[in-house]
């Protein structure tokens, strides 16, 4: 099953943190990726998305302004599920 690209623009990228936005519309993807360092997902809006992960798959429901983290080597490929487009903020720490 092809599915379109999520579009990213990196928008900080110094010695602490690069910061990332990161735009979903229905049915798009990040493709399989592993997080080189810590990091924090700010929702934007409310979102429904599927993580496909090498332990399994599962469901997440993003509320906007209501973040999360996950640690560096975190491998993963990020779905939007849900019938609306949805964005996050992803800032990881250096």
């Amino acid at each position: 099953m092809t599915r379109p690209q999520a579009s990213s623009q990196r928008q900080i990228d110094n010695d602490q943190v690069i910061v990332t936005r990161w735009d979903f519309p229905p049915e798009a993807e990040t493709g399989w990726h592993c997080h080189d360092h810590d990091y924090v997902i700010v929702p934007i809006h409310d979102g429904k998305m599927l993580l496909e992960t090498p332990e399994g798959n599962r469901e997440v429901m993003l509320q906007a302004g209501v973040c999360y983290n996950r640690v560096e080597g975190t491998e993963h490929n990020v779905i939007n599920i849900g019938e609306n487009a949805f964005s996050f903020v992803e800032v990881e720490l250096k």
